[in-house]
């Protein structure tokens, strides 16, 4: 708060006060006054009123810049009512008590938000798996009939099965602090885990899946980090070049302070210009727009998921060669339990 922002606030205190002056010397000229008593009563009254704007200056300006600073500082800016110290002028007062009136109401939509949000969630979680249990059996018929029709029809059931997958990570991945554990896994379980579970997809479509170096351990969440693994085989799948054998290659790399995962593929790689915004919600880009099974979920679960376990990661491509994703495992003490 500035003093020319009081000033002009008050400028009708200011002009009432001098019309007030003006009448007061006036009546004194009136009634032939001293003129050392009119000059002493100016200065008095002149002095009260540079004392009492002085001390409204001060306090307001105390107190809103109070505020101010606490705003900037909050991250959730609809609190601010339970910061603010209680001020001592009406205006102040009322202002707190709109706050704090305003503040409750928006929590209390934010509660209903959280309790209709959890409420779809579940819906989600049960419809997923109460989805699975028809797709499961009609795999395990495709598997118990052969023939050239059931080899289609598995490989669209294990699209339907790995697009239910998506839809109840992606609805865990705003809470998955609560749902998964970090412990020691060995990156070669987890890549086993992966190829065996997508074995048929990789069959159909021709798919070289080759290893290298890891047999190491990490810190994480398998269950997620398969999930991740899957995501990015999905992805590969779908935009392999038809101009050469596809092939899948997963090596590590171990260094004292971190652990990096590379997944690459000989696919038809990503324009760079599309390479910025990959991990963004819903983004498709150039190679998405060539087809419609593009969701631009995949990658942006994949992101979410690593942030969520602390993990980070990258990608880096060259359009009709490649497209390498590196995943950075920290090593530190930080999950361990005693």
């Amino acid at each position: 708060m500035k003093l020319y922002d009081l000033l002009k606030d008050r400028i009708f205190i200011f002009i009432s006060c001098i019309t007030a002056f003006l009448i007061i010397f006036l009546f004194m000229n009136a009634f032939n006054a001293d003129p050392q008593l009119k000059i002493i009563t100016g200065v008095i009254l002149f002095l009260l009123l540079i004392v009492n704007e002085t001390h409204e200056f001060l306090r307001k300006k105390f107190f809103y810049d109070d505020i101010k600073i606490k705003m900037e500082n909050l991250d959730r800016k609809y609190l601010i009512s339970e910061m603010i110290t209680p001020p001592r002028f009406f205006d102040g007062d009322l202002m707190c008590e709109l706050l704090s009136e305003a503040g409750r109401s928006m929590c209390e939509n934010i509660a209903e938000y959280r309790r209709n949000s959890a409420e779809f969630r579940e819906f989600i979680e049960m419809w997923v798996h109460e989805i699975k249990l028809p797709v499961s059996s009609l795999l395990l018929m495709a598997h118990n009939n052969r023939s050239e029709i059931s080899e289609k029809f598995l490989e669209q059931l294990y699209r339907i099965d790995g697009y239910t997958d998506t839809v109840l990570y992606y609805a865990r991945s705003e809470n998955a602090e609560k749902d998964y554990i970090i412990k020691e896994i060995q990156l070669s379980k987890a890549a086993s885990g992966i190829a065996l579970k997508n074995r048929e997809t990789l069959l159909l479509n021709n798919v070289a899946i080759r290893t290298s170096g890891l047999e190491v351990t990490v810190l994480t969440d398998g269950k997620w980090l398969e999930f991740i693994l899957g995501q990015l085989i999905a992805n590969s799948i779908k935009f392999f070049s038809p101009e050469r054998e596809p092939e899948i290659f997963i090596s590590a790399e171990e260094f004292s302070d971190k652990t990096v995962l590379k997944y690459r593929d000989n696919g038809i790689g990503i324009p760079e210009s599309d390479i910025p915004y990959i991990f963004e919600k819903s983004f498709t880009g150039e190679n998405g727009r060539k087809g419609t099974r593009s969701t631009g979920m995949g990658l942006y679960i994949v992101k979410n998921l690593c942030e969520k376990m602390g993990h980070k990661i990258s990608v880096n491509s060259q359009k009709g060669e490649f497209t390498e994703f590196e995943i950075i495992f920290d090593k530190n003490d930080f999950y361990k339990f005693n």
